[in-house]
């Protein structure tokens, strides 16, 4: 709202109505979001809504007054002043009596919006700074933190979170990085360096999940915040942390290539990226415990970041002349198994798939895809689950829809209002309530959709996102909208307003010094749960940086949204882990921008002499017992089992007991002889003479990607 303007017999513009003023009538005339009329404030209005009003003036024309009084002589924080007046806006709306619900909706809309405006430009600040703070070596709440390492939280009882995760950790570097780009800081240079050092170290620590030799040990979910390994008890392995981990070095990597320093790129940072390429291409159908440590299964979480890794690194290996075959080989089929998660009748992802199964799938989980695999031009693809996509709006719709009615906070809220929102509706630790970064999401979701949208120059609304839309337009109907019609505006202007409602709702309930736990109480908004958590405030940056127009720039789906095959495999290549050395950067990498080519993915082979050649083996087994093949080549370990290759049961069904992997062997014409063996409890148990043989095909021509495969029964 605007300088207040007061009448008597002719229209003057002054600051407002005298703190004197309160309680007797006074108009309010001139705004044009009221258009250009005059009100009248009465005796019968509230001093709460009169003391939101001048609170608004005091900070527009008091901008150095650390906090503003309303009249009842409580303070309000002058941060939060504006999100006060707008809790109030019912009241408000009577008192100004609009003349219909359009002009009151959009009214809500401007207020919305100036106290979101007024809540991000406060609470950003605080955010870096308390984001920061939780990053070793040099962090105020990192003390005995090894550089580079990024604890979730400073918290070290109820709950004790002072670990760094790799997951977390590589959600908010991702969001670092894209800061970054878009504005070059030599202290978030420094810590993203700082990162990649401590993550090629942490690469190689052998852990409860496993070793780096076979990379195994990349799906540890948590580390000590001195580089040691956790070993107590918790669900393990998660197989999200590897390709997260890679998805936001590449971020870091593009950003050297297009600014001059691709050998940087290529020698310090790409090592450590291939390791975690390497791992998603062979591990990306194994099962896991999902982002939130509770279900074991297949998570749509993990199998989306795993895809985007895979299109990502492989776009960067060509950028800096190398190759990621086993990214190209395996990306089609990750994306192909990412659409078993979309549950048509019900208009929703079930998030996790393979366990879990009590649980309605309705997940923040499926929103943090939307978000972070967030391709501006991608369009509205659903294919990738873009944030603009029939599927994915239809999804925001239910799983908001699951908090409406759990949390005691979320009462009185009409449909179509933004609420707050967590986890899962039958979440119960502790307690089960709203988290700040869930609630973030919700709205980045919306403001990445308002970016295409405009982008592209139209909404298509497709009878599954019918009733999204509706919540916000209910006249609409299916069909596309052009840039400009009034139904786009209409659309525009709701859903930029619901967007902002999720801001809103996190502003209420941020404390007056800025800080953000991990989660705020269902029933009081209180906070609770881990203090100052460090995706909490990323979570903050990230949404508010959208919402301004901030956008990353493309990781590839547009390249790929149409490359489903026809039928899905399960195509899993085995790889070679090598410790990342060369850990130090160049000195005065600022920004240098340089001309660079588009790539897209390649097609060709670089080495025609590699062949990948897929095992099948068919044999029964018991839980416990794992198949690996051993044989005379290095791939194949030479006949040492120490370094045999273990093959994956991802295919393996009481009726069809299969084995398979796909072991990348150089040597055209080369004959390999191997074996399979049985592992049970550190016992080995080969199959019987004589030892098979495949002789190997390498591929016709140069650029030729050669593949074969062999099909055994245990014998």
């Amino acid at each position: 709202m605007g300088p207040v303007t007061t009448t008597t017999s002719k229209t003057t513009a002054t600051k407002g109505p005298p703190l004197a003023a309160i309680g007797r009538p006074w108009q309010h005339c001139g705004d044009p979001q009221f258009g250009n009329t005059c009100v009248r404030m009465t005796t019968k209005a509230s001093l709460p809504v009169m003391a939101g009003l001048v609170v608004q003036q005091l900070q527009g024309y008091l901008p150095s007054l650390p906090a503003a009084v309303n009249a009842t002589g409580l303070v309000l924080p002058a941060m939060h002043a504006l999100s006060k007046l707008v809790v109030l806006g019912s009241a408000v709306q009577g008192v100004f009596g609009l003349p219909d619900a359009a002009a009151r909706a959009r009214r809500e809309a401007v207020l919305t919006k100036r106290a979101v405006d007024s809540y991000i430009e406060n609470q950003r600040p605080i955010a870096w700074e308390k984001l920061l703070c939780n990053i070793g070596p040099n962090g105020c709440a990192a003390a005995g933190v090894a550089s580079g390492i990024i604890i979730a939280s400073p918290s070290k009882h109820d709950p004790d979170y002072f670990y760094t995760w790799t997951r977390d950790a590589g959600l908010v570097v991702a969001g670092l990085v894209d800061s970054f780009a878009h504005n070059y800081s030599s202290i978030l240079q420094t810590t993203i360096q700082n990162f990649v050092v401590s993550q090629a170290k942490l690469q190689t620590v052998t852990n409860p999940s496993g070793r780096f030799a076979d990379g195994t040990g990349l799906a540890e979910p948590k580390f000590e915040v001195n580089l040691t390994p956790f070993t107590g008890e918790w669900g393990r392995p998660q197989r999200d942390g590897p390709p997260l981990r890679a998805i936001a070095l590449t971020r870091y990597a593009k950003w050297l290539v297009a600014n001059g320093y691709k050998d940087t790129a290529k020698n310090v940072v790409w090592p450590v990226i291939k390791n975690d390429l390497t791992y998603t291409a062979q591990y990306w159908n194994e099962t896991g415990f999902d982002l939130w440590e509770e279900v074991p299964g297949s998570s749509f979480f993990t199998i989306a970041s795993s895809h985007r890794a895979l299109v990502e690194g492989a776009l960067l290996a060509t950028q800096l002349d190398t190759e990621c075959r086993a990214c190209v080989t395996v990306a089609p089929d990750v994306l192909c198994f990412q659409q078993s998660f979309w549950k048509q009748s019900a208009g929703h992802i079930v998030s996790n798939i393979n366990g879990g199964e009590y649980r309605s799938g309705k997940d923040a989980n499926s929103i943090l895809v939307a978000t972070h695999n967030f391709d501006p031009e991608a369009g509205c693809d659903s294919t990738t689950f873009q944030p603009c996509s029939d599927r994915a709006l239809s999804n925001h719709k239910n799983y908001v829809d699951s908090f409406r009615s759990i949390y005691s906070i979320n009462r009185g809220i009409p449909q179509g209002k933004a609420v707050a929102v967590g986890r899962y509706a039958e979440d119960i630790f502790y307690n089960g309530n709203p988290w700040y970064l869930a609630t973030f999401a919700a709205a980045e979701q919306l403001y990445d959709a308002l970016y295409v949208w405009d982008k592209q120059g139209k909404i298509d609304v497709t009878p599954l996102s019918l009733a999204f839309f509706r919540d916000h337009v209910p006249s609409v109907s299916t069909g596309s909208y052009a840039k400009g019609s009034s139904m786009y505006n209409s659309i525009v202007n709701a859903v930029s307003a619901y967007a902002d409602g999720f801001f809103e709702v996190a502003a209420k309930y941020t404390p007056s010094n800025g800080a953000l736990s991990e989660q705020y109480d269902r029933n009081h908004g209180g906070q609770t749960s881990a203090r100052d958590l460090t995706w909490s405030y990323s979570a903050f940056l990230v949404a508010a940086e959208r919402r301004a127009g901030i956008i990353p720039d493309s990781w590839g789906a547009a390249l790929v949204k149409n490359s489903l095959p026809s039928q899905c495999s399960r195509a899993q290549v085995a790889g070679t882990y090598v410790a990342a050395t060369a850990t130090s950067f160049p000195a005065n990498q600022t920004p240098n921008p340089t001309p660079t080519p588009p790539v897209s993915l390649p097609n060709t082979c670089a080495n025609p002499n590699e062949v990948y050649v897929t095992f099948n083996e068919r044999v029964s087994t018991q839980w416990g017992e794992t198949i690996k093949v051993v044989g005379s080549v290095p791939e194949l370990g030479n006949w040492d089992i120490s370094k045999a290759v273990t093959l994956s049961a991802s295919g393996y069904t009481s009726s069809d007991p299969l084995w398979s992997l796909t072991v990348p062997i150089t040597g055209n014409g080369k004959t390999v002889e191997y074996k399979y063996i049985k592992i049970s409890n550190g016992n080995v148990v080969w199959e019987s003479d004589p030892n098979r043989r495949v002789t190997l095909r390498g591929a016709s021509s140069q650029g030729g990607c050669a593949a074969q495969s062999v099909y055994d029964h245990w014998r």
